[in-house]
């Protein structure tokens, strides 16, 4: 009874089923999967209980209708049971279907109660349920209504009552609840819709429209941004991960101690704690949700190419009912839509575990990175470790989304096989060993450019290295005019970079050619086999469509599988590293007893032996220490004798090897290299703790601060960088001070604070704060000091030498031993007097009693002291400082002002994009860019060519004309195939010999215009800005255009490509094609706009992580000291978070677009069907096959589209960025052709400024005005002044570095103003200020031309006193310098620029003198030689020493830019103007 009769079923024009098959198969198969379901949905609702949902009027309409429906059916069944005592006997399928209904109802009834109260507000389960309920009942809804008599009155009745319910029910269910009661939906400011979000809802991703019109209407903010869900956070996801890591790391140990208890003598073979195994318990639940999915959506994906076999048989059989047409249609897009949404689904739970997996990494290693010991520190840099969160918690990230690739494509490379056995038979077996052949040739190439790619960032590497070096130091390009041979440096290896690029093009085509050739070979080896292997092998038009449709869902997998094992291989090794870093020893939080009170003492250390690491040897031995509550003990002694080392064990942060040290009360630590944190002054004093004005005042006068606040830009609220960069060291040292006594703590352990400011400040400091009578006076300080004169004041001295502790007292009873502690002061006495009286020049008597103890030991040392005086008139007095930070300030201000312009950009960016396509266009070149597109057209004519082919030829079945043109047939398909094949390589090499060419010019262009630059530019760009265009802008030009550009041409000619054939095929489709265009392009643009900013923010967001934990890890110990662990936990957490917060929505951009998307690309699936239907009378079977696999396809297409439309928008910016920066200003021309001056100018060397005025910007104010002066040739010009009174602008001026303002600067009677600048400047010689040097050999430091022989080098070397210094070193003139010449002392700098000063040798000398006292050896060694070498040349020297120009011809006096005095210094001494009272200062007139 229960067998379908196909004639009932299929072959009429009014199809019913049987009433058997409607009672039994379609009643039980929404039960079925109710039942089924129910056991896991009730234990998922037992473990997620998110508080209860309050009676509501819709919940109670669903309950009362499923009582209802209950009632219905069991209605039913009591009529049955009526029926048999009426002696009217049923079958029993009438008892079992009521029943089995009965109970269903019963259980979704309970089921939505139960739901509301666990806190669920729109059920999946349930819906699809009463889903599948309507959709079994219309089956028998039609067939009852199609009945011509009613038979069965009250079965008839209750059934229409049943169909109602069920459809209420249905539509009620997409209705949401309200959410539960103390949820933090309602408490949190900006939820993420997610949670609220309906069934429907969640798996279309309609929740996040909100977020793409917010977006497209207007760049979005950080407030905009929706809070995480609290899966997502920090707080559980690294909760979840290091809760199975310590149970790892407990099984690990139990192991160990198992194994040696069992095997005392052997080496236990300890059982790693292994990172994979918490990484899977953690977050491996809710990953197999997302492998469910995916699973099913295999399967789904092979039900397409058999429909298409059916519908293709459709169309040859032109007997065959409509209807079946139709419903073949519509069934196509049902299961193209349901696999897009379990599709998008799995990639949701995919990227959520990527998400939460990050998460948990980044914290794990910012927890760990908190207490691992000092040995494990130096065991792993913290670019290492920054490197283990930022790359390898990313590849965790990156392959988590395809990890379900390593056994779906093999399941998916099965079912394929399987069913194109089933059509072509064992001829398939040609066509796979053509895609296996492919794979390794794949593999090559991937091989290959990896390795090109590590090349090419070596070269990149090397270029941004010189370019840094450039800009850094283009002042002295400029002056030595030397710009020419450092840009052919840049240039050569540039070249190298794009030859690289070059290389991986190649490859780059070959494997396009190889990825889209791919699918047609396959074919055609297939297809040709089949077809000559048996006379009888048919190709027809349902065997060749249906099996191209399966080889291009095999071509996924098969390309995929090769990348995921390469990422698993990646991530394997990241989680090796992980795992390493992970297992590191910690810190002993027990090592410092911190509740001892029984004692007096505040600090006890008994017998203390400490070490860095357990392999080294211990430094510090046998350490006995009492410090009584409220003393102040001074450490002393010689450099690296443990002094600091000792404040390290008393922190707990080295390793105890014996002894016990206890510490009564909370400890603050100054530590000897300040650690100042990103963030405002305040908050570095603050550090956590409450705001107190009367006590922070307090505090910023006792450490000083008061005067540096005056001088900051925003006072105390000032952002301070990175490592404290806009600080100097000494208030650096300051600020961390004032956080220890801001944080009232009873110990303090000072490393040395005092040595990194100025004497008289260190006075200050000491004075006021730590000194018997300074604010912490009654509090115990432990004070590490190479400062003598302080000595005195402290209670104890403690003298420690190589490790241990040699003496210990008071000053008095230290000096009367006369042991270590007096060979320590003769030692640093002399060190110590010169720096005091190097600050307090007029203020000699200061230190009485210091200088009375170096009279008794050191004889009288006044007469050493004269000399050094004399040294400092100029040092750094607080004006010159002062001045130096007021441009840090506008520098800063400008940067402040920058980041307030994105939003601007954003607007400028979006209306000009046409523009700058217009203009990379160009840079690639017009023609070439439409022989590109051509190219691309011939190609996709090609693939259709093929195909409609391919069409024709299985028609030749129909018409059993096979054998004839087989040959034919065959070749023209290859034909075809391969001339798509050579057309694919051709557009993608031209296009990328384009890009380069792009590349290449951009670059140059790039180049030439910053070396024309005036100098101006450089003083109020920030340099980052510029090395920025360098490196990512132009990176992007190489790297990332060029394959989005690619990407993007080849999806828009396939989509095009599958328009042209499905209106070929179906012209009426053209109807249809406007509004699923208009669609597109709408979803396009919201998408575009959206994920444009969301991928702003979470790169904004993204490098305060690193910045912060790269902050953490150098400041550690101070943060320990302090306590502020857990503190700095949360603010990581939050940073992350942070992060997270933009990422997420980002993820969820791409699902919605992809929902979206797919859906016109299946709305194309249907349409080409049902036209295909509707016109099956003049289609034949080949087109229909042919359209419909076209349409199948189109969706990929059609989304890789819009993904490469956003990334093509966002990587356009970056030509725009460095055309800008092509555009600047340029300053006037290397060289003026008519106007060469003769080769051996300036003969005289007279120099002449008439009514000269200069000013160093537009807008600024004149630094030199109306200067007028000449020089005869021969002279020795002496310039002094103060500090800014336009010394060093006078260089800049004849240089022209700075353009006049007014008049004229005359050499030997020529206008400097007409003069090319190479030719100027080239016939001038400065010594300049800092000594610049470059990376490179020596050599090339001295002479980058290559003018000069090694004779003369070696001569100049001579003179300039460095011949010693090179003729020792192995490599001699070749020697290497490294980066600033880093690897030369100071001294030894500036001896180079006088070696390259000598080999200049023209008449005119500049030497601006070091204002920083080098060393005075130095100083006499250039003084002499330019006296003796440069004899009869004019030298003008800007001194900052007075003595160095006691003997010059003249000397000017420059003051607030203008002439003060100007004479021979005899003269002005007895004139008693501004230079006498210079030269008494310094003390060389009385």
């Amino acid at each position: 009874m229960a067998q379908l009769d196909t004639n009932q079923t299929l072959h009429t024009d009014q199809p019913d089923l049987p009433q058997c098959f409607q009672l039994s198969v379609l009643s039980w198969l929404p039960c079925v999967y109710l039942w089924a379901v129910c056991p896991i949905y009730l234990f998922y609702l037992k473990r997620n209980h998110s508080g209860y949902i309050m009676m509501s009027i819709l919940n109670r309409f669903k309950t009362v209708l499923g009582l209802l429906l209950w009632i219905v059916c069991w209605t039913d069944l009591f009529y049955t049971f009526h029926e048999l005592r009426q002696d009217d006997t049923q079958p029993p399928i009438y008892f079992i279907t009521p029943l089995v209904l009965g109970m269903t109802m019963l259980l979704a009834t309970f089921l939505i109660q139960f739901e509301r109260l666990r806190g669920v507000q729109s059920s999946g389960v349930l819906l699809i349920f009463w889903f599948l309920s309507v959709l079994c009942a219309i089956v028998p809804f039609r067939s009852k209504i199609l009945q011509n008599e009613v038979t069965d009155k009250l079965r008839f009745t209750t059934f229409y009552f049943y169909f109602g319910l069920v459809v209420c029910e249905l539509i009620l269910c997409c209705f949401n609840e309200k959410p539960p009661l103390f949820s933090d939906v309602v408490t949190d400011p900006n939820p993420c819709p997610e949670t609220t979000a309906g069934f429907l809802s969640t798996v279309t991703f309609w929740w996040f429209t909100s977020m793409a019109i917010k977006g497209y209407k207007k760049p979005l903010e950080d407030k905009d941004l929706w809070s995480l869900n609290k899966r997502d956070t920090s707080k559980v996801a690294v909760m979840k991960l290091l809760q199975e890591w310590e149970k790892e790391l407990a099984k690990a140990k139990s192991s160990l101690e198992e194994a040696e208890v069992l095997l005392p003598n052997q080496k236990a073979a300890s059982r790693q704690p292994s990172f994979l195994r918490a990484l899977i318990k953690a977050f491996g639940p809710y990953f197999l949700i997302g492998s469910a999915f995916k699973l099913l959506q295999d399967v789904i994906t092979f039900v397409n190419p058999q429909l298409l076999r059916m519908l293709i048989s459709f169309t040859k059989e032109k007997e065959a009912p409509d209807w079946w047409g139709y419903s073949l249609a519509f069934l196509m897009f049902f299961t193209a839509i349901l696999q897009t949404l379990i599709l998008h689904c799995q990639f949701q739970y995919c990227f959520i575990t990527g998400m939460n997996i990050r998460t948990a990494v980044i914290g794990a290693i910012y927890r760990k990175s908190l207490v691992i010991t000092n040995a494990a520190k130096r065991s792993s840099t913290v670019g290492e470790v920054v490197n283990l969160m930022s790359v390898d918690a990313q590849r965790f990230m990156d392959l988590t989304t395809f990890l379900n690739m390593l056994w779906s494509a093999p399941l998916q490379i099965m079912l394929a096989l399987y069913f194109l056995w089933q059509n072509l038979g064992p001829s398939v077996l040609a066509g796979v060993a053509v895609m296996v052949m492919l794979i390794p040739l794949n593999a090559v190439i991937a091989m290959k450019t990896r390795a090109y790619q590590v090349e090419q960032m070596q070269h990149k590497d090397s270029r941004i290295k010189l370019m840094n070096e450039i800009l850094n130091g283009i002042k002295v390009l400029k002056l030595y005019a030397w710009e020419n041979s450092f840009k052919e440096k840049i240039l050569a290896i540039r070249q190298k970079e794009l030859n690289v690029l070059r290389k991986m093009a190649y490859l780059g085509a070959l494997s396009t050619m190889a990825w889209t050739s791919a699918p047609f070979l396959v074919a055609l080896t297939t297809f040709a086999v089949y077809v000559s292997v048996d006379e009888n092998n048919v190709l027809d038009a349902e065997r060749a469509f249906v099996s191209l449709s399966l080889f291009n869902i095999l071509r996924f997998p098969l390309n995929m599988l090769p990348q995921v094992i390469s990422s698993l291989v990646q991530a394997s090794v990241s989680l090796k590293r992980i795992q390493r870093f992970l297992s590191h020893d910690e810190l002993d939080p027990d090592s410092v007893d911190r509740k001892n009170t029984a004692t007096e003492f505040a600090v006890t250390v008994v017998n203390g032996k400490f070490t860095w690491s357990k392999e080294d040897p211990p430094i510090l031995h046998n350490i006995n220490v009492m410090v009584p509550q409220g003393s102040l003990l001074a450490v002393v002694g010689h450099v690296g004798c443990g002094k600091s080392s000792l404040i390290s064990a008393l922190l707990g942060e080295v390793e105890k090897l014996e002894g016990e040290v206890s510490i009564r009360g909370s400890v603050a630590y100054v530590p000897q290299q300040a650690w100042i944190q990103n963030a405002s002054l305040r908050d570095n004093i603050l550090f956590g703790k409450p705001y107190n004005e009367q006590k922070y005042c307090c505090v910023l006068e006792a450490c000083a601060l008061t005067p540096d606040l005056e001088v900051l830009p925003g006072g105390d609220m000032t952002e301070i960088g990175e490592k404290g960069i806009n600080l100097s060291g000494g208030q650096r040292q300051r600020v961390s001070l004032a956080r220890a006594l801001y944080s009232d703590t009873d110990i303090y352990l000072l490393d040395d604070p005092l040595s990194a400011v100025d004497a008289h400040v260190a006075k200050h400091i000491f004075d006021n704060l730590i000194g018997p009578e300074g604010v912490l006076k009654g509090k115990t300080r432990i004070l590490v000091t190479h400062g003598i004169s302080f000595l005195p004041q402290v209670d104890n001295i403690m003298v420690i030498v190589e490790g241990r502790v040699s003496e210990m007292g008071s000053y008095q009873e230290l000096l009367k031993q006369n042991g270590a502690f007096a060979e320590f002061l003769r030692t640093y006495a002399l060190e110590d007097i010169v720096e005091d009286e190097e600050e307090a020049s007029g203020q000699n008597a200061t230190n009485h009693h210091v200088v009375g103890t170096l009279a008794t030991h050191g004889g009288d040392l006044f007469s050493l002291y004269r000399q050094i005086s004399i040294i400092s008139a100029d040092g750094e007095n607080p004006k010159s400082r002062s001045v130096r930070r007021h441009t840090g300030s506008q520098r800063k201000h400008s940067e402040q002002q920058d980041k307030k312009k994105p939003h601007e950009l954003q607007k400028l960016i979006q209306s000009e994009t046409s523009k700058v396509y217009l203009e990379y266009a160009k840079a690639v070149g017009v023609l070439l860019s439409v022989f590109i597109c051509f190219l691309y057209g011939c190609q996709s004519a090609a693939a259709i060519g093929a195909n409609i082919w391919l069409s024709q030829w299985t028609n030749d079945a129909s018409a059993n004309q096979t054998q004839e043109n087989l040959n034919m047939r065959v070749g023209v398909y290859a034909a075809l195939g391969i001339a798509q094949g050579i057309l694919v390589m051709m557009s993608s090499f031209t296009l990328a010999m384009g890009n380069i060419g792009a590349a290449r010019k951009l670059h140059a262009n790039l180049l030439t215009n910053k070396f024309h630059t005036p100098q101006s530019f450089y003083d109020t760009t920030p340099l980052g800005r510029i090395i920025n265009r360098f490196s990512k802008d132009i990176y992007i030009i190489d790297e990332a255009l060029p394959s989005t550009v690619l990407m993007f041409l080849a999806t828009f000619f396939v989509s095009l490509s599958t328009m042209i054939v499905i209106v070929s095929s179906t012209p009426i489709f053209a109807v249809v094609i406007a509004p699923l265009a208009f669609i597109y392009i709408f979803v396009q643009r919201f998408y575009v706009a959206t994920s444009r900013q969301l991928k702003r923010l979470e790169s904004v967001s993204r490098s305060p992580i690193y910045s912060h934990f790269s902050e953490t890890v150098t400041g550690s110990s101070v943060i320990r000291a302090y306590g502020r662990h857990s503190a700095f936990v949360m603010m990581s957490d939050m940073k992350v978070d942070e992060n997270q917060k933009s990422y997420y929505p980002g993820i969820v951009s791409n699902r919605w677009l992809g929902v979206r998307i797919e859906f016109i690309g299946n709305c194309m699936v249907l349409f080409a069907a049902l036209f295909a239907v509707t016109g099956r009378e003049n289609l034949n079977p080949g087109l229909v096959g042919l359209s419909v696999s076209y349409a199948l396809q189109v969706t990929m297409s059609l989304n890789w589209m819009v993904r490469m439309t956003s990334d093509l928008e966002n990587n356009i910016v970056a030509v725009e960025r460095v055309k800008e920066y092509s555009e600047t200003k340029t300053e006037a021309p290397w060289e003026v052709e008519d106007k060469k001056p003769p080769p051996d100018w300036p003969t005289e060397g007279n120099v002449e400024f008439q009514d000269y005025s200069v000013r160093y910007r537009e807008g600024l104010d004149l630094v030199l005005k109306n200067l007028t002066l000449s020089v005869k040739g021969g002279e020795k010009i002496g310039i002094v002044g103060r500090t800014g009174a336009g010394k060093s602008s006078m260089t800049l001026c004849l240089f022209r570095l700075l353009e006049a303002a007014a008049g004229e600067i005359s050499i030997d009677g020529v206008k400097i103003s007409e003069l090319g600048l190479h030719d100027l400047r080239s016939r001038l010689t400065i010594i300049p200020q800092e000594p610049v040097l470059f990376s490179g050999t020596l050599k090339m430091n001295l002479d980058p031309f290559e003018k000069y022989s090694d004779e003369e080098l070696w001569g100049a070397l001579q003179q300039s006193h460095l011949h010693k210094f090179v003729s020792n070193q192995p490599a001699k003139l070749e020697l290497e310098c490294s980066e600033g010449g880093e690897n030369l002392s100071v001294g030894q700098r500036q001896l180079v620029c006088l070696a390259r000063a000598l080999l200049r040798k023209t008449r005119i000398l500049i030497l601006d003198e070091a204002t920083a006292a080098v060393d005075l050896e130095t100083d006499d060694l250039i003084q002499s030689t330019i006296r003796t070498q440069f004899e009869d040349c004019t030298v003008f020297t800007i001194a900052h020493r007075l003595n160095t120009i006691m003997d010059y011809t003249r000397v000017l006096v420059l003051d607030k830019g203008q002439i003060a005095e100007f004479d021979t210094p005899a003269n002005l001494i007895s004139q008693r103007g501004i230079f006498y009272g210079m030269t008494k200062d310094a003390g060389l007139t009385q």
